[in-house]
Order: structure tokens, then C-alpha cells, then sequence
């Protein structure tokens, strides 16, 4: 996963020479997080199943690597017994979500938000979701800047964005959201 740093799966000017069957990708990586690593990766090679292996046990982050496109999910804590199963499965082009996981889906589908404009208000955006992590991480608004290849201005713009979505007021409980909902690791 080392290409993926900040940049497509796809390098600028080059045609990819690998067509993996399955990639496996922690949430917790550096500079880009797994979300953002299995969007991009189903957009460059959309045949390539992605399995996640993460130690987030939490119902929205399971939600949120569905969304990104990922077909398999399995706790780190679960990943002696399961492993091989989800890339089994995977291969096979079938889902595969640990058991515990979905135990957590059933348990927690009564509980979560229903009142779409509650929805919309809290939903990130896949940009902004990079962008929370990469200033939890302690990075300034110039360095979110110069990793994604954009504007100073338009990194202030999303990150008062994000504030106002998540009704934040500084940064530092934006760093604290970020940890409280395991975005980044404390």
C-alpha cells in the first residue's frame, strides 16, 4: 500500500501493471487511511476485491468501509480465525464480515440515526473524511495542503466545513472527534 501515499493507485502517466485479485488494507494507515485507499482502489481496478482488517470494532466505521466499496471486514482481534476465510470468500467474489461484526450490525440497526437531515448534517464527505484525519494527525492546513494537491484556502474551507458539520469550534476538538470515533489512534 506504500503507492497509495497521498496519490491515485493509478500513477500520472503510467498504465497499472497490476491487476490483484484481493488487497488487504488496515483503516489505521498513515497519510492515507484505509477508506480512502479501498476508494481509490475500486476506482482503479474495480474487479479487485478489498478486504479490511482493522482493530475498530465500531458499527458506523463497519458502515463506512461498506460504503467505500470494500466487500470484507475483519477485526484484527478475530484475524487468527478468519483471515483466510474472508480471502477465501473474496475470492470466490463473495462478502465476508466476521461474525462480531455482524453481531455489532444486528444489535446496533434499531439504534442509529434516522432523521436524514440529522444524517446529512454528520455525513462527511470522502474528502473531508481525508482531510479530518490528516489534521488529527497534526498536520497544518499548508501541509493537508501540499499531501492532496490543493489550494491553502479551499484546505481551510473543508476543515470549517467539517467543523460546522460536526458543530466543532477549534481544532483541537476536532482532533478529539476524530479520536473519540477512531478516525486516528490516540
Amino acid at each position: 500500500m506504500g503507492g497509495l501515499r497521498g496519490s491515485p493507485v493509478r500513477p500520472r502517466g503510467r498504465r497499472n501493471r497490476l491487476h490483484p485479485d484481493i488487497i488487504v488494507v488496515d483503516i489505521s494507515m498513515p497519510d492515507l487511511n484505509g477508506l480512502e485507499a479501498t476508494r481509490q482502489i475500486r476506482k482503479a481496478c474495480p474487479r479487485t476485491e478489498v478486504l479490511v482488517i482493522t482493530h475498530h470494532d465500531s458499527d458506523e466505521m463497519a458502515a463506512e468501509v461498506m460504503d467505500a466499496g470494500a466487500r470484507g471486514y475483519v477485526l484484527k482481534s478475530d484475524s487468527d480465525t478468519d483471515l483466510v476465510r474472508a480471502v477465501e470468500a473474496l475470492s470466490r467474489h463473495k462478502p465476508f464480515f466476521t461474525s462480531r461484526v455482524t453481531e455489532m450490525f444486528l444489535a446496533n440497526r434499531g439504534s442509529r440515526v434516522t432523521d436524514p437531515a440529522e444524517m446529512m448534517r454528520k455525513r462527511l464527505t470522502m474528502r473531508e473524511r481525508e482531510i479530518l484525519q490528516l489534521l488529527a494527525e497534526g498536520k497544518t492546513a499548508k501541509e493537508v495542503a501540499t499531501i492532496l494537491g490543493i489550494a491553502v484556502k479551499t484546505s481551510d474551507t473543508h476543515r470549517t466545513n467539517i467543523m460546522r458539520k460536526l458543530d466543532v469550534h477549534s481544532v483541537a476538538e476536532l482532533v478529539r472527534y476524530a479520536i473519540r470515533n477512531k478516525v486516528v489512534e490516540a
